[in-house]
């Protein structure tokens, strides 16, 4: 019996070509990011915070699909850096509106540079007009399946790509 080689291999599906695409991604980005607190986590809610009407923190917990619990520490740790800020609410004193800051503006610009070169080289090989189309493509699906299953964890999903024989069967509340 001969050795295996790439082309006796069946073509990869989209399954296999999204899990290592993500992989890499995450790879990356989180050693791109390392001195973010918490890393691509902390990138998406400074992305999301900075960018319109400050959401409230419980919103901010829900658009992302992170545990409330979760999201408070996460703040906590992007507030001590000095990358957000709560607010009271002017309508309602008991809500928090999370607001960057000027420093967590200038720190997420850096941010969004480190992450575009780690997707460029990434797909590198498409021609920019695939690129552009890729990323499209893939930000209308994933708000498709956002809006259709709001409790889809996709750091669950992260997670169970890059380390499958981690346990991922907690309840998406539980999951940080």
């Amino acid at each position: 019996m001969s050795a295996s080689t790439s082309e006796d291999l069946p073509g990869p599906d989209l399954g296999w070509s999204l899990a290592v695409l993500l992989r890499r991604w995450h790879e990356h980005v989180e050693q791109a990011l390392a001195d973010l607190p918490h890393g691509s986590r902390g990138f998406h809610v400074l992305t999301t915070v900075a960018a319109g009407e400050p959401p409230t923190q419980a919103a901010l917990a829900e658009r992302l699909l992170i545990d409330r619990s979760v999201m408070t520490y996460l703040l906590d740790d992007l507030e001590a850096a000095d990358l957000v800020r709560r607010r009271v609410d002017s309508k309602d004193r008991r809500v928090r509106r999370v607001c960057p800051t000027d420093h967590g503006l200038s720190v997420l610009g850096r941010a969004e540079e480190l992450v575009a070169h780690v997707e460029e080289r990434m797909l590198g090989g498409l021609p920019p007009t695939q690129r552009e189309l890729f990323r499209s493509s893939a930000a209308t699906a994933a708000d498709a399946i956002r809006l259709s299953a709001p409790e889809t964890d996709p750091c669950e999903a992260v997670l169970r790509v890059v380390s499958p024989d981690v346990e991922t069967s907690r309840p998406a509340s539980d999951q940080a």
